[in-house]
Parts: structure tokens; C-alpha cells; sequence
């Protein structure tokens, strides 16, 4: 990759740049799907983790769990979820705009006074699209999605993984980009555009 490519990753359709990590162990929780895909989910989570060199933990100070993955079948479920209005604000009206754009997933970040992720909310609607999609796959995906802040275009037409005859994986650059980004040298969240360079020094050094 080049720093163009890496800067790609996290320039914002209006132009800005922002590059977050996650500032504290990460605590999943998965509503919605049956024991087997649990296992699944909370796997793509852990190997994710691991690859960033980050952590996990059995609990959050704050919220009890920090990445909450909802799995509904439409987004009218997510209005009987007990106190999720409290922890995204302006639920019903981002409900009735996912329902109007027929949107199948959605991420939802909050962070610390550093600017370092603090939680992550993901809805996944699965419509005939993502129902199709293997279950490791979708969770691969989704836990990749979630360790770092990224840009709304990074996968646009595009996808974090690629497959090795039928076993799906991460793409190596992505990983790079991860294992780059979590280098305790770095600070947890950067805007300056030049964060690109940094990062890819950090590759090259990893590789």
C-alpha cells in the first residue's frame, strides 16, 4: 500500500480525516442469533482482537459490554430494545431513516474525552443479501469494521476480505493497517491527514 491508499481508509466523504482505536478492553455482546452463531461472532471478535494486539475483558466499568451487535430481521425491532434510546441518541429517527433507505447494517461509535472509541454499536438487518452471506464471513466483516474508526468509503465496492479457496480472511494490507494503527507509539486518534505516513512507516517496519 501506499499512503494514498492508507489515507483512503480514513478520509470521510467531505474530506476529513479521522483514525480512532479503540482506548479500552473490548467487551462484545450479540443479540439475535442462536448459539452456534454466537460462538461464531464472538470468534471473528477474539481473532480480531488478537491481531491488533488489543484486549479483551469479561466486563466494561461503564456499560457491562461495549460492542453490541444486533441481529433483527427488521429495523422496527430495534424500537422495543429496552434503553437503547439511551445509548443512541436520536434512535427513532435513525431507525425511520434506515427503514427509508432500505439499509441492511449500520454502526453507531461513541468515544472518550481522548478521543479513543469507547463503544460500538452495530445493527445488522439481514435482508436476502446478508442472509446469504456465510455466518463467518458477516462476522469476520463486522468485527473488522469495528476495531477501527473508518472512513463511511473505506469498503465502498470493496471488502476487507478476501478468500482463500472457500476460508474467508482478512486482506493482508487491511491487517497491516490494523496491527499499524494499535502501535502504542501512535496516539489512539488522529485528524492531521499526515497520520497516513505513520502508519505506513509502521507497516513497512511490521512487513
Amino acid at each position: 500500500m501506499d499512503a494514498g491508499e492508507v489515507g483512503h481508509l480514513f478520509t470521510r466523504g467531505d474530506g476529513s480525516f479521522l483514525c480512532a482505536r479503540w482506548g479500552r478492553p473490548i467487551v462484545p455482546v450479540v443479540f439475535g442469533v442462536d448459539d452456534a452463531t454466537l460462538r461464531v461472532v464472538k470468534g471473528a471478535v477474539e481473532a480480531v482482537v488478537a491481531l491488533a494486539g488489543h484486549e479483551m475483558s469479561e466486563t466494561d466499568p461503564e456499560l457491562g459490554a461495549n460492542l453490541m451487535l444486533f441481529f433483527v430481521r427488521d429495523w422496527d425491532e430495534l424500537r422495543g430494545v429496552p434503553n437503547l434510546d439511551r445509548l443512541i441518541d436520536g434512535l427513532g429517527p435513525l431507525l425511520d431513516r434506515l427503514e427509508a433507505a432500505e439499509a441492511n447494517q449500520y454502526r453507531v461509535f461513541r468515544f472518550d474525552q481522548n478521543g479513543a472509541i469507547r463503544a460500538c454499536f452495530v445493527f445488522l438487518r439481514m435482508d436476502e443479501h446478508l442472509s446469504a452471506v456465510p455466518a463467518e464471513i458477516l462476522a469476520l466483516s463486522q468485527a473488522v469494521q469495528s476495531i477501527l474508526l473508518w472512513s463511511d468509503r473505506a469498503f465502498v465496492g470493496t471488502s476487507p476480505l478476501g478468500l482463500v479457496g472457500e476460508v474467508a480472511v482478512l486482506k493482508p494490507q487491511i491487517a497491516g493497517v490494523i496491527r499499524a494503527a494499535y502501535d502504542r507509539a501512535l496516539p489512539v486518534m488522529a485528524q492531521d491527514p499526515s497520520h497516513a505516513l505513520r502508519l505506513l512507516a509502521r507497516i513497512g517496519a511490521i512487513n
